[in-house]
């Protein structure tokens, strides 16, 4: 695919921005410290899941970019998965005294007791991408309507004969991963001629993704479609599919990845995706933490809306940035 050398050289160049932002960095100058400055520069803490997806290190370059435009002073801290450290992290930022806190959990559950001590500290917490219990305001998009309208372009596509689809999974127990699921499969339910069979958590990362779609072709011999939880996991088992000469076997995603909508734009193999753009997603979820932070009033819910994308708009939406912009 022709983007895929500028789908490399962006995630390598967003993740040289934000590795190693476990120290805070401040518009201006290198050092200061978080915690509201005295001259009421606003400190945004900011608990990231994992930079192993390409969509997480694009959420932190928007927050980055808002934060850098409101000149607000932004600690950054990457959990790698690890609900443990991210509960370390939030702490972390709890004592540095941060004016708000942003987070994208790990395990919406799992950061419980963290909530409870940014509470109590008097510390506003505004979630992003998965929402958690105890946040004044959740940033994200509707995952069950992405996965609906996805659903119903590959319903179109497989028409009246049906068929088996294998379905990648996101992460275990993760909201993001169980609404994506509801929303597709509640376009088949009633429809004996589909029969959905459920692939393992390949983590929304394509490696993960092309070691699962191996196994699964083995095994799965008359599947006519892959629906992934995301387009990087799906680019994954396109890539195993290609490699086994499957180009009969049609593929979907979710998140609108532009290498994606190459595909999409480009052949017919690759069939769905729907817009997630997370730099724009990072940029409201800072904008709305900058606000949590001043003491105003926050809408509990913010939906940064999405759009399908098929081989009829794709062309359009065809630019050299990571992710497909709109869905606004």
């Amino acid at each position: 695919m022709k983007k895929s050398g500028l789908f490399l050289t962006t995630v390598a160049a967003a993740s040289l921005l934000l590795t190693g932002c476990s120290v805070t960095t401040t518009p201006g100058g290198e050092g200061a410290s978080a915690g509201g400055a005295d001259d009421g520069t606003i400190s945004i803490g900011f608990s990231q899941a994992t930079q192993q997806s390409p969509f997480y290190v694009e959420l932190g370059v928007g927050v980055q970019e808002a934060a850098d435009a409101a000149g607000a002073d932004l600690e950054y801290v990457d959990a790698n998965g690890d609900v443990t450290k991210q509960n370390n992290d939030i702490e972390d930022l709890i004592t540095k005294g941060v004016d708000v806190l942003l987070i994208n959990p790990v395990d919406p559950q799992g950061i419980a007791q963290s909530i409870a001590s940014a509470e109590a500290a008097g510390i506003p917490v505004v979630t992003v991408d998965r929402s958690a219990e105890g946040a004044i305001a959740h940033v994200g998009r509707d995952n069950v309507e992405m996965g609906k309208l996805v659903g119903e372009q590959v319903k179109e596509a497989l028409g009246a004969e049906g068929g088996k689809i294998i379905e990648i999974q996101g992460d275990a127990g993760g909201t993001v991963a169980m609404d994506r699921s509801e929303g597709f499969h509640s376009v088949f339910e009633g429809d004996s001629s589909v029969n959905i069979v459920a692939g393992p958590y390949a983590e929304y990362i394509r490696s993960n993704a092309v070691t699962a779609m191996q196994d699964l072709l083995q095994s799965n011999s008359d599947v006519k479609v892959v629906y992934a939880h995301n387009d990087d996991m799906a680019l994954g088992a396109l890539q195993v599919l290609q490699e086994n000469g499957r180009t009969d076997v049609l593929v979907a995603g979710v998140d609108g990845l532009m290498e994606a909508v190459d595909a999409i734009a480009e052949g017919n193999q690759y069939v769905a995706t729907s817009l997630n753009d997370p730099i724009a997603l990072g940029t409201v979820a800072a904008e709305t933490a900058l606000s949590a932070a001043a003491g105003e009033d926050v809408e509990a819910e913010i939906d940064a809306g999405t759009e399908l994308v098929t081989k009829d708009n794709a062309g359009d939406l065809v630019g050299d940035t990571l992710f497909a912009q709109g869905g606004k």
